[in-house]
């Protein structure tokens, strides 16, 4: 069975991340390290009012004008029960709103990717799940359905959580043991779903599903749901990414190229030299005899922004005040290295625990600051030439 957990009305909306040991009103009472020690991979966690009081992070006719923006992402779901030919349809955005249908018809869907990179109170939201690395956090999709829309059941291969915040969904949860889709559908339905549990979420209650769990939510009314979701990367997927920075990385000047000077004559043209075969496999070696590279590779790769993100280049002249993060900026940083947005800087001392200072709470008060070294005032000014950060006035 899943687990329930009943809340006491208190919201968390304006709290920042609780320490990881307290008791945390969004898990229903359970610690972020309980919580990802019980749940988190494992097992799914409904909470009841997780956050009471919780309102859309944008209105309805807010979503559907950001819904026509080129840079958004945004998908429509309709779906017809009386459609012999199975009665669901998908189309991708941007949407002008004479591209949707009235609220009022039933069965459809409108969803929206990436609402932190654009609203500020989804990337607020967004915040609250930062016990989870941040690696592994993607972005806040919104959805808003009229009554009896849905997507239908499915199955992610991701972590996410599903906090209802207008309106009313039935969510029909279970584990999966045939992942196979019904053929012949746009969307990714499962052909064979058998719900274990069966709940109505109010607006506040939030439910979490470990990857390999089947839901199907339905909205009982107009409805709006935020999806809080976990990059997973597939192995494959990673190697090709971390190959090519590897390579672009090494490129050598003059390139090291194959030779072969005791080459005899052959008789067997078509066979591949072994010495051949022998530099393909240095070259391989080389590569993972450079730990650091792999790393530096990774982190790069892991803080690529999007790529419908782009940044507006700013002005600053000076650190006055503090500093914080543009919502669309990734930041992390290793043992060795700080990555921010596809880059990468060795850093050590002082200056290495005021940029994961940064890394960890997206600011830096003026008092964080005044002991950066020059070097790292540059660097910070820089970022903010990029619009990668922003200068915050000085408090009088």
């Amino acid at each position: 069975m899943i687990a329930q957990w009943d809340m006491p009305p208190k919201s968390l909306m304006s709290a920042s991340t609780p320490p990881i040991d307290a008791p945390s009103a969004l898990l229903g009472g359970l610690s972020p390290a309980r919580f990802m020690r019980r749940h988190w991979q494992k097992r799914p966690l409904l909470i009841r009012a997780a956050l009471p009081g919780v309102r859309p992070p944008l209105s309805r006719a807010e979503l559907f004008a950001l819904a026509a923006d080129e840079s958004v992402e945004s998908r429509l779901v309709m779906h017809a029960d009386d459609d012999a030919a199975g009665g669901w349809s998908l189309r991708r955005g941007p949407f002008p709103r004479r591209g949707l249908p009235p609220v009022g018809r039933r069965g459809w869907t409108l969803l929206v990717q990436g609402l932190d990179l654009h609203v500020p109170a989804a990337r607020e939201l967004l915040s609250a799940f930062r016990f989870v690395p941040e690696a592994r956090l993607d972005d806040l999709m919104l959805s808003w359905a009229s009554d009896g829309g849905g997507v239908g059941p499915h199955v992610d291969s991701y972590d996410v959580f599903l906090l209802q915040v207008q309106g009313r969904r039935r969510w029909r949860v279970g584990p999966v043991e045939d992942p196979s889709p019904r053929p012949d559908l746009p969307l990714r339905i499962l052909a064979n779903f058998e719900p274990q549990d069966e709940w109505l979420l109010e607006p506040g209650d939030m439910l979490y599903l470990p990857p390999g769990w089947g839901h199907d939510g339905t909205a009982e009314g107009e409805c709006m749901t935020a999806s809080i979701g976990f990059r997973a990367p597939a192995r494959a997927e990673l190697l090709r990414e971390l190959l090519a920075r590897w390579v672009e990385a090494e490129e050598e000047v003059p390139p090291a190229l194959y030779r072969d000077p005791s080459q005899p004559a052959t008789a067997e043209p078509g066979r591949i030299p072994e010495a051949l075969q022998h530099f393909a496999a240095d070259a391989v070696a080389r590569l993972l005899r450079d730990r650091d590279g792999l790393h530096v590779a990774l982190g790069e790769s892991l803080t690529e922004p999007k790529p419908q993100v782009w940044f507006e280049p700013g002005d600053a002249l000076a650190l006055d005040g503090g500093v914080r993060l543009d919502a669309r900026t990734r930041m992390m940083y290793d043992a060795r290295h700080v990555y921010v947005n596809g880059e990468s800087w060795r850093a050590a001392g002082r200056d290495a625990r005021l940029m994961r200072r940064l890394a960890d709470a997206r600011r830096l008060g003026a008092r964080e600051l005044s002991v950066a070294s020059e070097a790292a005032r540059e660097l910070l000014l820089q970022w903010a030439e990029d619009g990668w950060l922003h200068v915050e006035e000085k408090s009088p």
